[in-house]
């Protein structure tokens, strides 16, 4: 995975649907601009807003360019499409936008991590932050809650789920699509309630079956994404329809 198979120079093109290789590389130039600190992007397109899978692609910037590491690889979306999520892009107000429960996948840009799945260690040769998951994992999805789209570890003495929140999902599931995987800071910064929770990329049940929300792949795919990702090159996920790509911009605020 970590083999160039093309590089560009070019800054800037109109993204338009069916686009071939220069024009992706070109669009993550366009996106992550400039010199901010962002060395990594796993970009996810889709045909349409309503399609339910995309592809994905992986990119790493060396000096002024950015250079195509892997292509291609089929992920499952929201069985509902895509909508607006909110990350580190500039707001775009138009429809859609994800909302709690719509079962859209978030679309803009997004900061990654930590990793986390069933096993003590993670992959061999991750580097990411590695979060084990255990019987007392959860992700907070109640809107009335404060602990609204955090991940939460309840206590011996802390009490049942049903006790606390109105609604939740468990980290160990019994289907084993937590069992790796890594958390999308979807409306994490700050955290707006009904905007979306506990948007991760998983393991899929199989091809062909939409997510919840979230973006789901094959756990061979899956294991050597988290195996590429380096934190201190501030990895992110740029994920939207193909023909929405041109529209998409970092927010400078995000990175003072």
């Amino acid at each position: 995975m970590r083999k160039t198979v093309a590089a560009i120079d070019k800054k800037t093109t109109a993204v338009t649907e069916g686009d071939d290789l220069d024009t992706l590389l070109d669009a993550v130039a366009s996106i992550v601009a400039g010199s901010l600190p962002i060395q990594q992007a796993v970009l996810v397109t889709a045909t349409s807003w309503t399609s339910d899978n995309g592809s994905l692609h992986l990119f790493s910037r060396a000096a002024d360019r950015w250079l195509l590491e892997e292509r291609d690889i089929p992920v499952m979306l929201g069985r509902n499409g895509l909508g607006w999520g909110s990350g580190i892009h500039r707001t775009i107000i138009d429809s859609p936008k994800k909302a709690e429960g719509d079962s859209k996948a978030p679309a803009g840009v997004f900061r990654l991590g930590p990793a986390f799945g069933y096993d003590t260690e993670p992959p061999a040769d991750t580097l990411m932050p590695y979060r084990c998951i255990s019987e007392k994992d959860y992700y907070v999805d109640d809107v009335q809650s404060e602990d609204y789209n955090q991940w939460v570890r309840l206590g011996g003495n802390a009490g049942s789920p049903e006790q606390i929140w109105k609604s939740w999902e468990e980290m160990k599931r019994p289907d084993h699509l937590y069992e790796l995987g890594v958390v999308v800071e979807h409306n994490a910064a700050p955290v707006v309630k009904g905007r979306g929770s506990a948007i991760f990329l998983h393991i899929w049940q199989e091809r062909g079956v939409p997510t919840a929300g979230c973006t789901a792949m094959a756990k061979e795919d899956l294991t050597s994404l988290i195996q590429w990702l380096e934190p201190v090159r501030n990895p992110c996920l740029i994920q939207a329809p193909v023909d929405e790509l041109g529209r998409l911009r970092l927010d400078t605020a995000a990175f003072p």
